[in-house]
C-alpha cells in the first residue's frame, strides 16, 4: 500500500534520507519557535526511521508526529492511510487525468493555506493580531457551515486544530481583554462543535468533556446565549445515550439559568425537553416542551449564533423534526390527525440538499421517523419507501444516530401487525446489518 505520507514526501522528491532529515529540521525548528517548545528544535531522526516511515513500516513517535501534522498538513491516521486512489492513478499517467490533477491542485492549495495560517500566527510575536483572531473566525463560520452537511473525517483535521489554536492564543498572554473575550467565544464555539464530534464518534464521555470546556469558555466571556447552547448539546449528548432524565434535567437547566436567550437556542431548549420526556414516557411534559417551543418561536429574535448557521441555529424544519420524533417516541397512542402529515412535512423539508437547513443526519431522522408513523397505520410499503434511503447511506454516513433510528423501525417491526410479511422480514434482517464496522461520523441531532 503506498501512503498519503510516501506519496507527498514523493511529491516533494525527499526521497533520499539526507534531504528529507535536512526539511524535516527546519520544519521542527519552526514548530519549536512557533509553540515555544525547545525540544522540537533539535529532533532530527536517523535514517532507518525515516526510510520505516516511507515504507509504512513504522509510525513516528509523539515529538515527530507533531512535526509531520504541521509540515503536511494532515493527521497522523490520514498520513499512515492510504493515498487517495485519483492522486496514485494521475502519479501513474493515467491518459485521463483532468480530475486527478484538479484534486491534486486543491491538496496543494489546503496545505499551502495551513502553512500560511502557521506563518501568520507565529509572526504576530509580542501581542495578538487582527489577522489571528480573523483566522479563527473564519474557521469557525467554515465549520459550523459544513459540519451538518459532511462526513466528519472532512472537517476534523480542522476542527481539532482549531480548537488547539485557541486554547493555546488564550494560555499565552498575548490578548488584550478584548481579545481575550472574543477568543473565549471562539475556544467555546470550536469545543462546542469538538464534543459533538466526539458524541458522533460514539464516545460520550470525551464528549462532555468537551462540553464543559465549553461551558467554562461561555462563562469566561459573559455569552448566556453561549451557556444556553452548551446546556443544549449536554442535553442531546444525553438524549442518543439513552439516559433521558440528564436529557431532560440539562434541557430545564439552559432554559431556567439563561431566560435572557432569544435566539432560536430558546426554540431548541424546550424542543430537547419534549423529545427526553417521551424517551421517558411522560406523554404531559412533552406536550408542554412541544407548546413551550411554538411560544417561543413567536418570540424569536435571531442572535449571532443564528448568523453563524449550522447546528449553531434551530430553524422551523427542524422543530418539526423534533415534534414528530416525540410523537413517535410516545407511541400511536399519542399521534394525532395530522401526525402522519407532518411526518411527511418534515420529510419534504430535508429533500433540498442546497437548502441552508439541511442535513443528512436530520434527514435520516426525518425518514425513519415517517418510517414509523406508517408502520403504526401498518402501511409497510408505505414505511419500506421511506426507509430506503437510509438503508442506502454510505457507510461512513451511517452514524450511531442514525443506526438507532433505524432500530426503532426495526423493533416497530416486530411489534407490527405485518411482522410476517416478507418484506418486514427483509427489512429487519437489512436493518440488522445496517450498523457499519467503523465509528459513526455524524449523528441526528
Amino acid at each position: 500500500m503506498t501512503t498519503l505520507f510516501r506519496l507527498l514526501i514523493d511529491e516533494q522528491e525527499l526521497k533520499e534520507p539526507r534531504a528529507f532529515r535536512l526539511r524535516f529540521a527546519e520544519q521542527a525548528r519552526l514548530l519549536a519557535e512557533r509553540d515555544g517548545d525547545v525540544r522540537l528544535a533539535t529532533l532530527e531522526p536517523a535514517e532507518s526511521t525515516i526510510e520505516a516511515w516511507y515504507y509504512g513500516q513504522r509510525r513516528p513517535n509523539r515529538d515527530a508526529r507533531r512535526v509531520l501534522v504541521a509540515w503536511l498538513g494532515y493527521s497522523i491516521d490520514r498520513l499512515w492511510g492510504p493515498a487517495p486512489e485519483t492522486i496514485v492513478a494521475f502519479q501513474g499517467g493515467l491518459s485521463d487525468c483532468g480530475e486527478a490533477e484538479l484534486h491534486e491542485m486543491r491538496r496543494g492549495a489546503e496545505v499551502a493555506a495551513r502553512r500560511a495560517r502557521d506563518f501568520a500566527m507565529g509572526a504576530e510575536q509580542g501581542q495578538l493580531g487582527d489577522e489571528t483572531l480573523g483566522y479563527l473566525q473564519d474557521e469557525v463560520r467554515r465549520i459550523a457551515e459544513a459540519y451538518p452537511k459532511q462526513p466528519l473525517p472532512m472537517i476534523f483535521d480542522d476542527l481539532a486544530a482549531a480548537q488547539s489554536d485557541a486554547f493555546r492564543l488564550i494560555e499565552g498572554g498575548r490578548a488584550r481583554p478584548a481579545q481575550l473575550r472574543q477568543l473565549h467565544v471562539l475556544a467555546a464555539l470550536l469545543s462546542w462543535h469538538m464534543a459533538k464530534a466526539c458524541h458522533d464518534l460514539g464516545d460520550p464521555v470525551s464528549a462532555m468533556m468537551h462540553a464543559r470546556a465549553a461551558g467554562v469558555s461561555a462563562e469566561q466571556a459573559e455569552h448566556p446565549t453561549l451557556g444556553a447552547l452548551v446546556d443544549g448539546l449536554k442535553s442531546l449528548i444525553s438524549y442518543w445515550s439513552g439516559r433521558g432524565a440528564d436529557a431532560l434535567f440539562y434541557a430545564r437547566k439552559g432554559a431556567t439559568e439563561h431566560p435572557q436567550v432569544h435566539g432560536t437556542v430558546s426554540v431548541w431548549l424546550p424542543s430537547l425537553e419534549a423529545r427526553a420526556a417521551a424517551l421517558l414516557g411522560d406523554s404531559a411534559t412533552a406536550s408542554a416542551g412541544i407548546e413551550q417551543a411554538a411560544r417561543k418561536r413567536d418570540l424569536v429574535e435571531p442572535d449571532d449564533l443564528d448568523e453563524i448557521g449550522g447546528l449553531l441555529t434551530f430553524p422551523v424544519e427542524k422543530e418539526l423534526y423534533y415534534r414528530i420524533e416525540t410523537e413517535v417516541l410516545l407511541g400511536p397512542d399519542a399521534h394525532s390527525v395530522t401526525t402522519s402529515t407532518d411526518a411527511e412535512r418534515a420529510v419534504a423539508a430535508f429533500n433540498d440538499r442546497s437548502a441552508r437547513h439541511w442535513a443528512f443526519g436530520d434527514e435520516a431522522g426525518a425518514r425513519c421517523n415517517l418510517a414509523m408513523v406508517r408502520l403504526h397505520d401498518d402501511e409497510l410499503e408505505g414505511a419500506s419507501d421511506a426507509l430506503r434511503p437510509v438503508l442506502d447511506l454510505p457507510p461512513i454516513q451511517r452514524n450511531r444516530g442514525i443506526v438507532i433510528s433505524a432500530q426503532r423501525v426495526q423493533r416497530a417491526l416486530t411489534l407490527s401487525t405485518v411482522r410476517t410479511a416478507v418484506l418486514a422480514q427483509e427489512l429487519r434482517e437489512e436493518i440488522a446489518q445496517f450498523s457499519p464496522s467503523t465509528p459513526p461520523h455524524a449523528l441526528p441531532s
